[in-house]
């Protein structure tokens, strides 16, 4: 199957600290596929809380997030969007 990803800007104040990687890792569940956040020279199973938070991802940093699987292009989506949303924090 195809692998399909995305590279994403983390532009809430947080980076993805609990609530943002906890949003994150709920997103991705919905999804059959394989999905991974690639960051630095680290990968996170994106179902995982503790592999997402281990990242250390900041404000301002760069993530790839890529999806294998039937559904992978839904997932990337909706992932996509969630970041793009902020993970609905206010500013």
């Amino acid at each position: 199957m195809p692998v399909v990803e995305a590279s994403l800007v983390i532009t809430n104040k947080v980076g993805l600290h609990l609530r943002p990687a906890g949003l994150l890792v709920q997103t991705a569940a919905r999804f059959r596929s394989k999905i991974v956040v690639l960051f630095a020279d680290k990968t996170a199973n994106a179902k995982s809380i503790m592999g997402v938070m281990k990242l250390g991802v900041s404000m301002g940093d760069s993530i790839v997030v890529q999806a294998e699987g039937e559904d992978a292009e839904q997932a990337i989506a909706a992932l996509s969007e969630l970041v793009h949303r902020n993970f609905d924090e206010e500013e």
